[in-house]
This record gives C-alpha cells, sequence and structure tokens, in this order.
C-alpha cells in the first residue's frame, strides 16, 4: 500500500478556508479587478498581496500563503482556481480525510508514507509519527529538501524508492537474494555521484595478485565467475567498501553483495539510531543481513559476495585500534563456503586514524539495545558489537589502499573441510593472509609519491579529475 498523503490534510485549515469561501460573493474577483484595476505591476497589486499575505498567515494557512505569494497576477490567480472550484476539492479533501481515518485500524499491508519536508499544507512530522504507530507495518521516508510535486523533481524516481523499501518480490514475504534487482542506470549513477567526492578525496589504489604471484594494478587478478568470497579487514566506519563497490562495477561489472549489519535494514520505531535512508546506497547496491542463511544463498546464486569477519567492532573501532583485526576465535564460514569457493583475502589500508573523542556510554548502551545482536555466544572483545558514532575531529584525507590477494581455492576439498579442525586451519590462513595484505600496503605506500593530497590535487589539475593517480612503483616489490 502506497498511503497518499493528501489524505490527512491538515483540518486545522480546512474548516476555516471552507467557510471563508461560502460566504464570500460570486462577484469579488472582478469587482476587485474592475475597481481596483488590479493588473501587472501596478503598486497598488503588490500592497493587496501584502495584505493578503498577513490574513492568510494569521489564518495559519501556509500553503496559501505560498500560493498566493508566487503569483503578483491574482486575476490570473482567480481565473485557475475559481471559487465554486476550490470549495469543490476542498469538499472532496475533508470527505477523504474522514473516510482514511475512520478506516486506518484496517489496514494490515506494508504501508509507505513519503513526507516532502518543504509541503506545509499537509503531513507533518507530528502527523507522521501518529500514522507510523497506528500503522503496524509502515515506513516514513522523508525528502527534506522536496515540496509537494515530488515526482515532478529531480532526483526522485518512484522506482527506485518501492526497490529500496523492499516492494518488488516474486512471493509473499521478501527475500533477499532472490528478489534483488540489478541496479538501473539512473541508480549507479546517483550512487557514483553520491561517493565522487570522497573517491576523489582519498584516489584508492586497486592492487590484485595474478596466477603467477605478480601484483597488478588493476582487478585483473579476481575471477569473473562466482562462487567468490572476498574476506578482509574494515576501516574506520567500512568507508573502504563504497569506492570498491564503484571500482569493481566500472572496471569489471561486477556487483559486491555485501553481508551488512542489520541495523542497516530494519530499525525499531523510536530508536536513537540514524534514519534508515542513509544506508540506501548500501541497499541498492546489494547488501544484504547478516546470517548463515544468507550467506549460502548468496554463494549458492553464485554472487561476489564480501565479508568482514570483524563486522561493526572493527568498523568502529576505538583510539590506537586502526588495523587490528577483532575476528572471532573461531568461524563457519570457511565450512559454508566450501562447495568450489574461492576464498580471496584482502587488506584495506587508508587513513590511519580519525581522532576520536570520549563517547558517552549511556547513549551507546541505549542504542544497542535497540538493534539486533549479534554473537553472543562468542567470548572477548569480538562479542563487543556496541553500536556508536565515534567522535571524529577531521583529518586531512590520505590515500586508500586495497589489495586483493592470491585466492585460496575450496574445490575439491569438501570432505576435508567437513572437518572442523582443518576447516579452522584454513581460517587461520586467510586471517593471516589478510594481516600479511594490510602489512604490504603500509610498508609499500611509504615510497607512494601521491600518498598525500597535495600532490595528488596538483596531478589532478594538470591531468584532470577522472584521471588514474600513479603509485608506488609494483616492479620493486
Amino acid at each position: 500500500t502506497l498511503f497518499d498523503a493528501v489524505t490527512r490534510l491538515n483540518n486545522f485549515m480546512l474548516q476555516p478556508l471552507s467557510s471563508l469561501l461560502e460566504i464570500l460573493p460570486d462577484k469579488v474577483p472582478s469587482l476587485i479587478e474592475e475597481n481596483f484595476v488590479f493588473r501587472d505591476g501596478c503598486p497598488f497589486a503588490a500592497m493587496f498581496v501584502s495584505m493578503l499575505n498577513e490574513t492568510i498567515t494569521q489564518m495559519g494557512g501556509g500553503f496559501l500563503k505560498d500560493l498566493f505569494a508566487a503569483s503578483a497576477n491574482m486575476p490570473s490567480l482567480i481565473r485557475i482556481f475559481p471559487k465554486d472550484t476550490l470549495l469543490w476539492k476542498l469538499q472532496l479533501l475533508k470527505s477523504a480525510s474522514a473516510s482514511a481515518k475512520s478506516h486506518m485500524h484496517t489496514v494490515k499491508a506494508q504501508t509507505l508514507i513519503l513526507l516532502s519536508g518543504r509541503d506545509q499544507w499537509l503531513l507533518n512530522k507530528e502527523d507522521t509519527e501518529r500514522l507510523r504507530c497506528a500503522l503496524p507495518k509502515c515506513e516514513v521516508r522523508e525528502f527534506v529538501n522536496n515540496g509537494q510535486l515530488l515526482f515532478l523533481e529531480d532526483g526522485v524516481d518512484l522506482a527506485t524508492i518501492l526497490k529500496i523499501a523492499y516492494y518488488y518480490r516474486r512471493g509473499n514475504t521478501f527475500d533477499y537474494i532472490s528478489d534483488y534487482t540489478l541496479p538501473t542506470p539512473f541508480e549507479l549513477k546517483e550512487f557514483e555521484q553520491s561517493q565522487s567526492l570522497l573517491t576523489t578525496a582519498v584516489s584508492p589504489v586497486f592492487l590484485s595478485t595474478l596466477g603467477n604471484g605478480t601484483v597488478v594494478r588493476s582487478l585483473a587478478g579476481l575471477p569473473s565467475e562466482g562462487l567468490v568470497l572476498y574476506v578482509g579487514n574494515h576501516m574506520l566506519l567500512g568507508l573502504e567498501l563504497r569506492p570498491a563497490a564503484i571500482h569493481f562495477l566500472k572496471e569489471r561489472n561486477i556487483i559486491l553483495r555485501g553481508l551488512a549489519h542489520p541495523v542497516m535494514f530494519n530499525i525499531k520505531i523510536g530508536s536513537k539510531l540514524p534514519d534508515m535512508q542513509m544506508f540506501d546506497s548500501i541497499r541498492i547496491i546489494g547488501a544484504v543481513p547478516v546470517s548463515n542463511t544468507n550467506f549460502y544463498k548468496l554463494l549458492h546464486s553464485k554472487a561476489h559476495v564480501v565479508l568482514y569477519p570483524g563486522g561493526v567492532r572493527e568498523a568502529l573501532h576505538r583510539k590506537c585500534e586502526e588495523y587490528k583485526l577483532f575476528w572471532p576465535e573461531h568461524s563457519e564460514f570457511v565450512r559454508i563456503a566450501k562447495f568450489g569457493t574461492k576464498i580471496i583475502p584482502f587488506g584495506a589500508v587508508g587513513e590511519d586514524d580519525i581522532c576520536q573523542i570520549p563517547f558517552l556510554k549511556n547513549i551507546i548502551e541505549e542504542i544497542t539495545h535497540d538493534t539486533i545482536k549479534l554473537r553472543n555466544d562468542e567470548e572477548g572483545e569480538v562479542r563487543n558489537q556496541d553500536l556508536h558514532m565515534p567522535g571524529l575531529i577531521p583529518k586531512i584525507p590520505g590515500r586508500y589502499y586495497i589489495y586483493f590477494g592470491k585466492p585460496i581455492e575450496t574445490q575439491g576439498r569438501e570432505k576435508e573441510l567437513n572437518d572442523k579442525e582443518k576447516a579452522h586451519e584454513v581460517y587461520l590462513e586467510v586471517k593471516s593472509e589478510v594481516e600479511r595484505c594490510m602489512t604490504y600496503l603500509k610498508t609499500n605506500r611509504e615510497s607512494d609519491p601521491y600518498r598525500n593530497i597535495l600532490p595528488r590535487l596538483l596531478y589532478y589539475l594538470s591531468h584532470g579529475f577522472s584521471s588514474q593517480i600513479p603509485t608506488f612503483d609494483l616492479s620493486n616489490h
């Protein structure tokens, strides 16, 4: 069900406006024009508009104020909206509002409210919260900078909105894998533009390993076909994934399907967590909630899957914890991925850390309480899955480096990897390779003449912002 906000027009405006129109004589518009020479450019016209705006403001009608103030040609406005037409439309709105309110309790379907931030005469945030509580499966999406004609404004695509809200499905319930639809050219363009500032600032370097062990600056060492599992480390806030997703699409036309924290897909009403809309781009490019079931389904669909064993603890690491792996003591991903999956370890290195300030413990505990708990059965620091936005003091952007190591094959090793001890050995091998990739990048970036932002900026200015900036010499390493 797509809820149309017009059915909740503010009754505070409807009743006085209808009463005013009913008592006005039909001849008032023409008398004003004939007797007061109310034409374009007339000084009296501006004064009349000012008086009318003040009167409507006192009535509490934000929309009417904007409507009348938008045109100095009052006769044209009156011809477009004659009295009888306005009365008829207002009566329709009153009837629709009363009908919707009386049937609200019967709505059990998935409901979507689109709230325009600059639409002053329909829903406001208080009305929206009441609706959200009244409708059991309600989601509100706010468009802060948009007005009343939402679907006629640039950057708003209804098909994309419905896709992000998971309205496209093949069965009665939504399936994150089988119901996923590839991004459209419009969505990919929007995603790339939304990340352009970050990508330009960090000028990411992508390295991969060929079959003979040669390291190349491209993704040529990665398989074109699934089953592929990329296992690596999170940098602060997981910012490495967005540039990587764009680069995979542009160079290899590969969609990376990330396993993400459930908070990006479902937030409890009243939670202090950020609005779910900030994760739209992650969901549109194929991220799914982390679970063994979704992991298995992705591999079964021969997808290119990204897994971060360190999870949110690694992405929200604290001061002096940069490039420290917070992996569980044991992991089942090797045993799940054993059916011919190519496991590709990778290391990501970038800004060494963004200085953090002390965080508020009580707020973090309250936020974390509102989310699905992960890894409650683990021990040690990896169990600490507190969700919080670290206090950040921005630094001059450093350069991002992502290095994909040599694939670890599981083809033909199904029986071997059924054994927990053998699977654990492969798990430790993957972890060791991720640490080696990070060490390789931290060491070799020291010889990158474009590691700092000033040389990169000068290169962009002389070669264009779409150019690829050189990095350290791979032949010497």
